[in-house]
């Protein structure tokens, strides 16, 4: 792009960071430095700054390629986003139904970086139970079922991929948590956009594979009812992020 067609940079700092974040579409997923000039008429060595505070922020991410991508903080934005229209009011319903039904803990994790964040959860009332409050991060590397649903379907690797893929969940019994049994399905709403992942969790003394198993039908049963998938589209495709 020659210097008389470039576009004006913006003056302010904030003005040019927005015009940073707003280079990324659905047909320019990945950006280089030399594209991200061309676009905002920044030089390359204001560019490098923005881009080095949007890193650390996770809100861009540098692949190995000196190719730039929207980074994994913004998903976590945009589902609180969502959350402030009716996403909370939708999911919280069909969360107290299964915990109704199964007598088990169930939460919903979003993925984070390498972690996951407990977005929405219902306690079992039940003394003896796992506990997480909402808001906590946990890594995915330390594992659980919820863990493997969100590698599988943000672009990460699990060993339980084709568990995933076949059997449509993921089943740990004692991997996070000694004593602990969870299975997780994957949720999608109704634009076929991933949500994260719902988990059913208890003692794995009393929360055997029957009962993991009917917990799945449940779930499934009972995010219908709200306008939500646990299958994606046909043509949905993980985006790549490890």
């Amino acid at each position: 792009m020659s210097s008389e067609n470039s576009p004006k940079p913006p003056a302010g700092v904030l003005e040019r960071g927005i015009s940073v974040l707003e280079c990324f579409g659905e047909d320019h997923l990945r950006l280089s430095l030399r594209d991200l000039a061309d676009r905002t008429g920044l030089d390359k060595a204001t560019l490098l700054r923005l881009l080095g505070v949007f890193i650390k922020a996770r809100m861009i991410h540098r692949y190995d390629s000196s190719t730039y991508a929207l980074g994994p903080a913004l998903l976590h934005m945009g589902m609180l986003y969502r959350d402030t229209f009716d996403l909370g009011s939708r999911l919280q319903p069909a969360l107290r139904n299964i915990v109704a039904q199964t007598g088990e803990t169930v939460a919903v994790y979003v993925r984070s970086g390498d972690d996951r964040i407990c977005l929405y959860r219902e306690n079992t009332t039940k003394e003896v139970r796992h506990h997480v409050e909402v808001g906590t991060r946990i890594s995915l590397k330390d594992g659980g079922s919820s863990a493997h649903v969100l590698r599988a379907f943000t672009g990460g690797t699990t060993p339980l991929a084709r568990d995933i893929q076949e059997k449509g969940y993921a089943m740990t019994r004692s991997e996070r948590v000694a004593e602990m049994a969870s299975v997780a399905v994957p949720v999608f709403d109704a634009d076929d956009a991933f949500v994260g992942a719902l988990v059913v969790l208890g003692l794995a003394s009393r929360h055997n594979e029957a009962a993991q198993r009917k917990a799945v039908e449940i779930a499934r049963h009972e995010l219908a009812q709200q306008g939500f998938r646990t299958a994606p589209p046909a043509s949905w495709t993980p985006p790549t992020q490890e």
